[in-house]
């Protein structure tokens, strides 16, 4: 059969099953296609042994009769993941050379479900960024392209590499993370699915750090089923990390109905900006109407502190950033400069980082080390915390007046061309995430499911946020979002 790489991760888990395919096969086809889609730059480091050795191994317990949902499915992995044997380098020159003698919770968790691992994806470094410009693999490329018009548009950030391979068919499905909006943007601007899930129901070891306390692991697929099925292997309980949630992971893929009938969907006022695109707005609108016309209550919402959440953002990440990068020194970790006569500690903590690390990982550095200094931490990191606890307790005092999902726009913009926001203000860049920064400031689950097109024929995205721990309800409601909709567009193949 040709085109496997094209299948759904529910289509072929379903050929699977029945014997029309092997995983050998549906593996080698989406191998063929990373080799030819070179010009995205999705893939950065890969592992077809690896992979064919998986698949194999797959294929013998598929035909055993022991086949969990994700066994011989081909996925990519994104390269903050640590993965045994095979370069970990989150996109970073910091650590080149690093490969791990462990691996990560969320990958084992994947591989002793019977994934198999194509290779590591492209993503912005440590995952700082909107747009996978701060690479050290260079920039992944979207699939899409402006109708009439060759130039190169931004896959979204962090992952980047992910949402790439995923939207041109080089696998199944992929892992992201997700920060501020790390899957859920770059999704939008794919024309996939990604899903942040509530804060602790994926494990966080083995995932190189960015910010603690809102780093989220979560997949990113070509449909809400597939999303469900491959979340449900992603998750549960792990003793290895402290914030790791011990609760039941129900089978998500059983609770998609696409009965919605009654729910209650809030629609914030505060997510209104000024200046928001024509499109956009029409995009929600579209949106409110078909969850209305699937049964669903449309309310209007309040969330008065939406306003403080990327000051809050961009205070918190970077002070943990700070934190967590401080290990990279050039004494136990990764790069190492090369030292001058005379040369002490200091002078090689100075040149490895300034060496290892890129301009945006320094600036957010920077900025981090500054907030939490002596004379600024009240001013700034304790202030921000304070603004967080609104901002959750905003939409807690929402979802305890019975609203069961929230919906927004995902992105406030289609993707945009790689180079375009060079000579841009930072803060511009970071604009990029003001319809999700409050989903990981709060730990709720939040989801971007394609839903159309702009005037350029590039996809855009609506997100809906849902209760902390209630992922089968978001996901249910996503699917009835995605049926609705019908959203069926392609990049066409230019690559």
């Amino acid at each position: 059969m040709s085109e496997l790489n094209k299948l759904t991760l529910a289509d072929a888990r379903d050929k699977l099953r029945a014997g029309d395919v092997t995983s050998v096969e549906l593996t080698e086809s989406c191998l063929k296609a990373i080799d030819k889609a070179g010009a995205l730059n999705a893939f950065v480091h890969k592992t077809p042994e690896i992979a064919l050795e998986q698949a194999k191994a797959a294929d013998v317990r598929i035909k055993a009769g022991d086949a969990p949902a994700m066994c011989g499915l081909p996925v990519g992995i994104k390269d903050l993941f640590c993965t045994k044997g095979v370069p970990s380098q989150a996109a970073s020159a910091i650590l080149e050379g690093f490969k791990p003698e462990y691996e990560s919770t969320i990958t084992s968790k994947l591989f002793d479900a019977g994934s198999v691992m194509l290779g590591k994806l492209n993503m912005d470094e440590f995952a700082m960024g909107s747009s996978n410009e701060t690479s050290v693999y260079g920039n992944a490329v979207n699939p899409w392209r402006r109708e009439g018009s060759d130039a190169d548009l931004t896959p979204g950030g962090s992952s980047g590499g992910s949402a790439s391979a995923v939207a041109a068919d080089l696998c199944l499905a992929a892992t992201g993370t997700d920060t501020g909006g790390s899957i859920r943007q770059p999704a939008a601007f794919t024309g996939t699915v990604g899903i942040k899930p509530t804060y602790g129901r994926c494990s966080r070891w083995g995932v190189v750090a960015f910010a603690s306390s809102l780093d989220q692991a979560g997949p990113m697929t070509k449909s809400v089923r597939d999303a469900a099925i491959m979340l449900e292997a992603m998750c549960g309980h792990d003793e290895k990390d402290s914030t790791s949630a011990d609760l039941a992971v129900p089978n998500f893929e059983a609770m998609l109905t696409g009965d919605i009938k009654g729910k209650k969907i809030g629609i914030p006022k505060e997510y209104r900006m000024d200046g928001m695109p024509a499109e956009i707005e029409k995009l929600w609108e579209n949106g409110q109407a078909m969850l209305k016309d699937a049964g669903a209550e449309i309310v209007d919402i309040s969330l008065p502190h939406t306003k403080y959440a990327l000051p809050a953002y961009y205070v918190i990440a970077p002070a943990e950033a700070s934190s967590n990068l401080a290990r990279y020194d050039g004494v136990r970790f990764g790069h190492r400069a090369t030292l001058d006569a005379g040369d002490g500690i200091t002078e090689m903590y100075e040149k490895s980082r300034a060496e290892g690390f890129g301009h945006e990982v320094q600036r957010r550095v920077m900025v981090g080390t500054y907030v939490l200094s002596a004379g600024f931490y009240d001013a700034y990191y304790n202030r921000a915390r304070r603004v967080r606890a609104l901002i959750k307790k905003d939409f807690d005092d929402v979802f305890a007046a019975g609203v069961d999902a929230i919906l927004t726009p995902a992105t406030p913009s289609a993707a945009f061309g790689l180079g375009e926001m060079t000579d841009a203000d930072p803060v511009q860049m970071y604009l990029n995430d003001v319809f999700t920064v409050t989903v990981n400031l709060a730990g709720l689950p939040g989801i971007s499911v394609p839903t159309g097109v702009d005037a350029q024929g590039l996809p855009l995205g609506l997100q809906l946020i849902g209760r902390p721990w209630e992922e089968g309800d978001l996901l249910n409601t996503a699917y009835a979002l995605e049926g609705a909709a019908g959203f069926v567009a392609k990049p066409g193949q230019w690559w």
